[in-house]
């Protein structure tokens, strides 16, 4: 499995930041190809001491391959929600993708 994780900091508007977020970015970004899973949070909780914490909102997305990754941002699909990050994202956003490993529970 390859995952895909964005992280988005405090922006100027939250809840314009929430509002476009759910009614446009989320359905473009559901629309990529090859996408298996994904999954989003604006609800950040702060950290263990009680200050703010370091980001506004959390989407994960799970790919078969690195290929799968890469080819579903390569399409238009992709493309366009590459292009919708400023439209909302004031603080701009943190992009991390990996191959997963998996682990067990002891």
């Amino acid at each position: 499995m390859h995952k895909l994780v964005v992280l988005y900091p405090q922006p100027a508007d939250p809840d314009a930041f929430i509002d476009y977020y759910v009614s446009t970015h989320l359905p473009l970004a559901a629309k990529l190809p090859r996408l298996q899973a994904w999954r989003y949070t604006t609800d950040v909780q702060p950290e263990p001491d009680g200050s703010a914490p370091a980001y506004f909102a959390v989407f994960e997305a799970e790919f078969a391959s690195a290929a799968d990754f890469r080819a579903a941002m390569a399409s238009p699909e992709g493309r366009a929600v590459a292009a919708d990050v400023p439209n909302y994202a004031s603080g701009g956003a943190t992009i991390i993708d990996y191959p997963v490993s998996e682990g067990s529970a002891s």
